[in-house]
């Protein structure tokens, strides 16, 4: 089969569709014929030599995929052949087929294509499993969000939106700040003109954030601190602004607040599902109602990565970025 091969650690250059072996259906797994994956700045990092795939994973890329039940695995039960569906990687979506551990599956939305399905189990799972089932976001709190143009930020967004709590974002033009008060928002921080913490105490008369979602890690630590509530959350995501900071125990403390960092990636197989049918269980009905949508920047043939990770790497989009197969 085809799939998207990194050379060496390194550039755009290094990406190249190459024959690979097909994967085979082990116990309790199915293998999916892929329609399409979605670039996540995951892939970028696994490229460059920074994130290695956890043991058991294909050594190429994709941390999500949609398409068609092509095989089970012994033990399989509620799926079938030609079964649409779209699934949560380890890694391997880069590809015509990938194996998927059977409760990281997750049937396509009513009114979502087979493609655009792409789009959903990496940013809902993440949001979901860090906004709602970690941090607690309850309605009338206010959410803060980095990078609220992107993938999970767009989701972030309207699922926050949807639950009644206040938006707050953070993006760096104009345009992808009106996407996202299209989408929900309604405290728009321009983070090359702002600071984030002023802006959104201003916003919320003082009380500042109840729960921030942070892409940047270290960059940004001690300004979230400043800009949380009296029992804040902060949920680090990424590492995009580096992995060591200074923290300042004292404010933390006088706020009651909590300093939180997950990923999705490394989690037990177990852990997954439980986020995956969580999922499916809140998020899969808003999407069916129309009210919560994949937002999608562009839409590439497997052939143009290159490109796909190009726009991502130059934070030129706004929402995801999908190959098709």
């Amino acid at each position: 089969m085809r799939a998207v091969v990194v050379t060496a650690p390194g550039g755009v250059e290094q990406l190249t569709v190459a024959e690979v072996a097909d994967p085979v259906a082990g116990p309790g797994e199915v293998v999916l014929e892929v329609a399409a994956t979605a670039v996540n700045r995951a892939d970028i990092m696994q490229r460059m030599g920074h994130y290695p795939p956890p043991a058991g994973a294909p050594p190429w890329l994709g941390l999500e995929a949609s398409g068609t039940v092509a095989a089970l695995g012994e033990g399989v039960e509620g799926w079938s052949v030609g079964d649409h569906a779209c699934a949560l990687l380890a890694g391997g979506g880069y590809a015509q087929r990938v194996t998927v551990p059977v409760g990281q599956l997750m049937p396509v939305p009513a009114g979502v294509s087979l493609v655009d399905a792409a789009a959903l189990p990496e940013v809902t799972c993440t949001v979901w499993s860090n906004v709602f089932m970690l941090a607690g976001l309850r309605p009338g709190e206010t959410l803060l969000v980095h990078g609220g143009s992107s993938g999970i930020g767009t989701m972030a967004i309207q699922l926050a939106h949807q639950i009644g709590a206040t938006v707050a974002v953070t993006a760096g033009t104009a345009a992808k700040l009106d996407r996202c008060a299209a989408l929900g928002a309604s405290v728009l921080v321009n983070y090359r003109e702002q600071q984030f913490e002023d802006v959104v105490r201003e916003a919320t008369e003082g009380h500042g954030a109840d729960v921030i979602l942070d892409n940047m890690g270290a960059k940004y630590l001690a300004r979230n601190v400043s800009a949380l509530a009296v029992n804040g959350r902060l949920v680090v995501i990424g590492l995009q602004g580096g992995r060591k900071a200074e923290l300042d125990l004292g404010l933390l403390l006088s706020k009651r607040a909590a300093v939180l960092a997950t990923s999705l990636r490394s989690r037990p197989t177990p852990e997954k599902a439980s986020i995956v049918a969580s999922v499916v269980e809140h998020v899969w009905p808003l999407i069916t109602d129309g009210v919560v949508t994949p937002v999608i920047h562009t839409r590439l043939p497997l052939e143009q990565v290159a490109e796909a990770h190009r726009i991502v790497e130059a934070s030129e989009h706004v929402g995801k970025v999908l190959l098709t197969l």
